[in-house]
Order: structure tokens, then sequence, then C-alpha cells
């Protein structure tokens, strides 16, 4: 399937995802302990279709997207371009971040780091965002947490059916604790032929405990400044669906 399609179904399908509180988020964090930088300097890691990298761009601050699909990226410049704001986009390995050396600031947002499978590659992205921070640099992400693992998603189906794209999403247990497999089938009706065609993908998120991201935090050289739910910067409940972690570089 050709880019453009994908990411027309990609940001269709993502349409209702509240991409503005994530930045409400960012610049809460960046308020509370990075207020007086001026110049600031944000590498978005898991930039997709550059939805949020370039809301990020809009406020003002540098920006740099990263990503390991090249399809993605592709379709994050145009979108980028007819924007009006000017964004580098790098395809790379969370894994194996390199080439921003000196950041003020890295996030990995929308669980992106929940599709790395391993918690050794979770460690490394950690590691890695580290030696690309300055000293006081913020490490901002998000992941499922359990609870949106074993509650919301185990053994569901959920379904869409709209006239340009429905789909069918079913969730199955994975292998390692705290993972699920997610199998979806979509029907995109193309416009020449008025039929629609199918396609199928297999996507694997495994998420952690709070506490094995602390530790995985502080061994990368990181303090951690808050753990909140839901987009909230106070707490986080136990039926929170997604958990944030602010860190900073020490």
């Amino acid at each position: 399937m050709a880019y453009g399609q994908f990411a027309f179904i990609y940001d269709h399908l993502m349409e209702d995802v509240p991409y503005d509180q994530w930045v409400e988020y960012v610049k809460s964090v960046k308020d509370r302990y990075a207020k007086d930088k001026t110049d600031f300097s944000i590498v978005d890691v898991g930039c997709g279709t550059g939805e949020m990298t370039i809301r990020f761009a809009k406020e003002g601050w540098k920006v740099s997207g990263v990503d390991l699909s090249e399809s993605m990226l592709a379709v994050a410049h145009e979108k980028s371009v007819q924007a009006g704001v000017a964004i580098p986009y790098f395809e790379q390995n969370m894994t194996e971040l390199d080439g921003f050396t000196g950041s003020d600031c890295v996030t990995i947002f929308c669980d992106s780091l929940n599709y790395l499978q391993t918690e050794v590659e979770v460690q490394d992205t950690f590691k890695a965002v580290s030696s690309q921070l300055e000293e006081g640099g913020l490490f901002l992400f998000d992941v499922h947490s359990i609870y949106k693992m074993s509650q919301v998603f185990m053994n569901s189906t959920f379904t869409n059916a709209e006239e340009e794209v429905a789909y069918i999403w079913n969730c199955y247990a994975g292998e390692e604790a705290n993972s699920v497999e997610h199998e979806l089938s979509f029907f995109v009706l193309e416009e020449e032929s008025g039929l629609y065609s199918r396609f199928d993908e297999v996507h694997y998120q495994r998420t952690h405990s709070v506490e094995l991201y602390k530790k995985w935090l502080g061994e990368a050289g990181f303090e951690l400044l808050s753990v909140t739910g839901d987009f909230s910067m106070e707490h986080l409940s136990d039926q929170a669906e997604r958990v944030f972690f602010a860190a900073r570089k020490i």
C-alpha cells in the first residue's frame, strides 16, 4: 500500500486523538522546569505523520522529528510544508538515537515506547535519549498502563464502520507479561472502483511497571520529576490508562 493511502488511513483513524493535550502537557512541564529557556529545542521521537511535531513547531520551538518508518516521515514532511513550518525529519531507531546532542527536550509520546519488545530495548532507548540531552534537559514520554493492557485491551474487540474506512481490531495476550497483540483488518473504499479493499496488520505492544521505568531512568542518568496519568500534572490513579513520565538529565 502506498504511503499516501496508509497515511490517510492512519490520520483518519487518529483524528480524535487529543494531540493538543500532549502539547499542553509539554508546555506545563516546560513552564515548571525550563521556564527561562527561550530557545527551546525538542526532538519528537516516534513522530509518525507529524501531527504533534507540527504543533510543537507552531509553539515557536526548534523541532526535529524522528521515526522508524520512511513512509510516515515522507507524509510528515509534506504536511509540514503545507503547514508552513520547517521541520527536519530523520529515519532512526529510537534505541540508537543520534545527531541531536545538546537538545533541551526529547519526547516519545502516543505509546510509541510500547512498541519496543524487550526490556533491553527500553533501557537502550533511555540511554540513547540521555546521550542527546544537555545537562538539565527534559525527557518526556507516556506508556500504556498495566491496567489498560489487562483490563481494556485484553481479549477485546473494537470495531468502526464508516463509509471511507472500516476496521475490526482484535486484542490478544502476548507471549510476555503485560503485552498485547493487536490484529487489525482494514477495509478501505477505493474511489475509482467504488469497492472496498482489505489489508491486515499485526501490532505488538508491551508495557512495564512504573517501578521498572523509574529504575531504568535512574540507570540512564535521569532524575525523575513526575509520574502522572491521563494528561494530569498532579496524580496517577489506579485506573489511569496512560502513564506520563517527566525526567531531567543530571
